[in-house]
């Protein structure tokens, strides 16, 4: 299945790319149903157990050895848990509705912009079911290629800046990552034979790790450990490694905002949780008070940032630096319910920061400027619009029964009563403090952009967004309600999968 879905995908990107401009949109959106459809199928017959990473049952397992590289077998590789399964579903489902939301502002060479985000999706799913290392970081790798193309042919007027900031500091970020996790697979020696993750990880486990070029095991581990943190740190991004996203998101396209808020910021916490604190928890417990501190600064940093924008793409942009911090937080208190709920929030996010950007993007499709000063009472021209942003904003504040209220919800239960973190109810109601800043920049932006007299100071006709701009929104918006109340639709695999995690940290310590 997951074979046909990743070949599925590339297939459909390069019926895109050859597809007339005229009518590639409404191709690109037909194709990219089908994928979700595809995830839809396999949450509905997912059978796995446990954490893929720690021996736990596999779905849709297929492991095919593929090539030998240095004495070790590289195998295509992939599977799902209750880890992957929904960030995969999220993905197929932001996917189709960013393509929607393209069809209003895309009006030059569609067919390579859709093909292109077909492409990115297909390395997505990769990224996501990949359980060998270097088939994942092919697919890591091949998702940087169309983002870079996308910002830097359709951003805006500063997009090849961007472009550059964003390849340059992701890519010297994997370069980073990619020593530290290689310096592992060889101090393991011939304890492992291939690059496959849940045998290097079973081999960490066991005590394999020998001493390499005359470094002691302890003290190549946690140099691993800080390599691969530090790469996967930029993906996220957190302070101080933020700069590049706002920059990549004012001058993206609105749909490449979408999925880059909405997935690939998932990108960095998901490795995080696979390599960092699955591969090696013993030295990310050594490690628990400067990462929740790390995490803590980036929560309320990033609001205070926000709150300083005029932009409101920027606004948001930042927002998803202090939401990112929530997830780190989580993650670093090994409790079932904080590495389960920074899982789910990471979802959470993903489906509210689409929608914010999704509905800033609308506005700007009638309005032509972003900036809170240049408009006032969007509300009374563009109602639906205007309702469903501050319904997503709402949602971005953690309103009860809304996915972003339960994500941190979880995180903060977690977090509260955390034996491998000190001090920490003092980490968790710093982090809790920062929910008053977000509320703070979000309630001030609606107010004068969305509220009062109208004022445009652009002459553009404003009246309510044509049905296709206006669609994706509120499916995203009923998408976080259910999430919301009904957070099991993903909590309970997710908490499975997160399970074995914490018990690695209660056995080593």
């Amino acid at each position: 299945m997951l074979e046909a879905l990743i070949a599925f995908t590339f297939a459909s990107a390069l019926v895109v790319l050859l597809a007339p401009n005229e009518w590639a949109g409404r191709l690109a959106f037909a194709l990219s149903v089908v994928p979700f459809a595809g995830g839809l199928y396999l949450w509905s017959g997912f059978n796995g157990s446990g954490n893929a990473l720690t021996g736990g049952t596999i779905a849709y397992e297929t492991q095919i050895e593929w090539l030998e590289v240095g004495g070790r077998s590289v195998s295509w590789f992939v599977g799902l848990d209750g880890i992957s399964l929904p960030l995969l579903v999220l993905t197929t489902f932001l996917v189709p509705l960013a393509i929607v939301s393209a069809w209003t502002p895309i009006d030059a060479r569609q067919s390579q912009f859709y093909g292109l985000m077909l492409f990115m999706e297909a390395n997505l799913i990769g990224v996501f079911t990949a359980l060998d290392f270097f088939l994942w970081f092919i697919f890591w790798e091949a998702v940087l290629v169309p983002m870079y193309f996308l910002i830097g042919i359709w951003g805006g007027p500063r997009r090849k800046y961007a472009a550059i900031k964003f390849f340059v500091y992701t890519n010297a970020a994997s370069l980073l990552m990619f020593i530290g996790f290689m310096s592992l697979v060889f101090a393991l020696g011939d304890s492992v034979s291939s690059f496959a993750l849940p045998e290097i990880s079973a081999a960490l486990a066991a005590g394999e790790l020998g001493s390499w070029f005359g470094i002691a095991p302890g003290t190549l581990a946690m140099g691993a450990f800080l390599a691969m943190f530090l790469g996967f740190a930029v993906k996220v991004p957190i302070v101080p490694f933020h700069t590049w996203l706002p920059d990549a998101h004012v001058e993206a396209p609105t749909p490449v905002s979408v999925l880059l808020a909405g997935v690939l910021l998932k990108m960095g916490t998901y490795a995080l949780l696979r390599f960092n604190f699955t591969l090696l928890p013993e030295q990310a417990s050594a490690l628990a008070v400067p990462i929740a501190a790390i995490a803590v600064i980036s929560v309320i940093y990033g609001a205070m940032l926000a709150l300083a924008q005029k932009d409101l793409k920027r606004i948001v942009a930042y927002s998803s630096v202090s939401s990112m911090g929530y997830v780190i937080l989580g993650l670093i208190v090994f409790t079932e319910y904080g590495v389960g709920g920074a899982t789910f929030q990471m979802v959470a996010h993903g489906l509210i920061s689409g929608l914010m950007f999704m509905a800033v993007g609308v506005i700007y499709n009638a309005t032509h400027t972003r900036m809170v000063g240049d408009m006032a009472g969007m509300a009374d021209r563009m109602p639906i619009t205007v309702g469903i942003l501050v319904a997503g904003a709402f949602g971005y504040m953690g309103l009860p029964l809304m996915a972003g209220f339960a994500g941190e919800f979880f995180i903060f239960v977690g977090s509260l009563s955390a034996p491998a973190l000190p001090y920490a109810p003092v980490f968790t109601a710093l982090a809790m403090f920062g929910i008053v800043i977000v509320a703070g920049y979000l309630l001030s932006a609606m107010q004068s952009t969305l509220f009062g007299p109208f004022k445009l100071e652009t002459d553009y006709d404003v009246g309510p967004a044509p049905f296709h701009d206006v669609a994706p929104l509120a499916v995203l918006l009923v998408a976080i309600i259910v999430l919301g109340v009904a957070p099991d639709i993903f909590f309970e695999m997710i908490r499975d999968a997160a399970v074995p995690v914490v018990e690695g940290v209660s056995i080593d310590g």
